[in-house]
């Protein structure tokens, strides 16, 4: 039985393909995208992610750890610190649930069991379940294992990815999957580079790879002011989905701030406190550039069916 690294399973979810699904996030990405707003999805560890609104600085956390006399300060310790191991004992302290380990092992069969609890939803609304991260191409045989017991169950199945993969991998689940929602950032290598961790050329030549043996993609494609949303970018990404055969449709995606604050909760530092989403006008007059190449583009998470 294969198992894997969840760090979360989020029922009654709309936004990740056709009608009310189970989005079953996967722990671990190799990109590390500045707007990330699942960051507790990038590492492939648990982590400890702290509420900070919920903390009493009573300082159990701190008598707990194994390694807080040694630690400077009072009060609660902080969410990283080079002596954590993660064994628990500051969560299992916390009074208030503060302090919480994000990332469980679980099994196929033990995913499985939760995702079916809804199934009638799945049913009556033409829904299914999605698999998210993170990357979940990141643990490819987990994935695998995964789509072949929804699709034993009559499942409809989406892999919600960023294509940064190994092309092995990604087209060795191509057959398991009705519908890829493929994200697609940015087709400048210096601004990929810099704003997500890592070389777009693999993005590329996967969605390209993937087109040439799956019909059902939708292209997601978030709008990040002063990274990608410019006449030059939007007009590569844009005359690049409109070279394919049949051209896949858009979803366009408005900047939000809503990983702003799990980063802190993470300790961790968030690049881009200063962008403001954009303007509703702005998305409609990006959204007119891909139909003006004869792209069917949309502002929204899905597909209008």
């Amino acid at each position: 039985m294969e198992t894997g690294l969840v760090f979360n399973l989020q029922r009654y979810s709309v936004q990740d393909g056709p009608g009310i699904r189970t989005t079953v996030f996967l722990k671990g990405c190799p990109l590390h995208c500045a707007w990330c707003h699942n960051p507790e999805g990038q590492s492939a560890r648990p982590e400890l992610l702290v509420l900070e609104s919920r903390c009493l600085a009573c300082g159990e956390c701190r008598r707990a750890c194994p390694s807080g006399a040694t630690l400077a300060g009072n009060g609660a310790l902080p969410a990283r610190h080079d002596f954590c191991t993660l064994c628990g004992a500051c969560v299992a302290a916390c009074p208030s649930g503060a302090r919480q380990q994000v990332g469980r092992a679980m099994s196929v069969d033990e995913v499985m069991a939760e995702v079916l609890t809804d199934r009638v939803f799945y049913d009556e609304s033409g829904g299914g379940v999605t698999f998210s991260g993170g990357e979940p191409l990141a643990q490819p045989r987990f994935l695998q294992a995964l789509l072949q017991a929804s699709r034993d169950q009559r499942l409809h199945t989406a892999v919600d990815t960023s294509g940064f993969a190994s092309t092995e991998c990604l087209l060795a689940i191509a057959g398991l999957a009705d519908l890829f929602l493929y994200d697609l950032k940015l087709m400048d290598d210096a601004k990929h580079r810099q704003y997500c961790g890592g070389p777009v050329g693999p993005v590329l030549a996967n969605l390209q790879a993937l087109a040439r043996v799956h019909a059902n993609l939708w292209i997601r494609i978030p709008i990040i002011p002063g990274v990608n949303d410019g006449p030059g970018e939007l007009e590569a990404l844009a005359e690049f989905v409109a070279t394919f055969d049949p051209t896949p449709p858009v979803s366009l995606l408005p900047y939000h701030a809503t990983g702003t604050g799990k980063f802190r909760r993470l300790g961790l530092d968030y690049a881009l406190d200063a962008v403001d989403p954009p303007s509703p006008a702005a998305m409609d007059s990006i959204r007119e550039q891909f139909r003006a190449r004869g792209v069917t583009a949309h502002v929204g998470a899905n597909v209008p069916i």
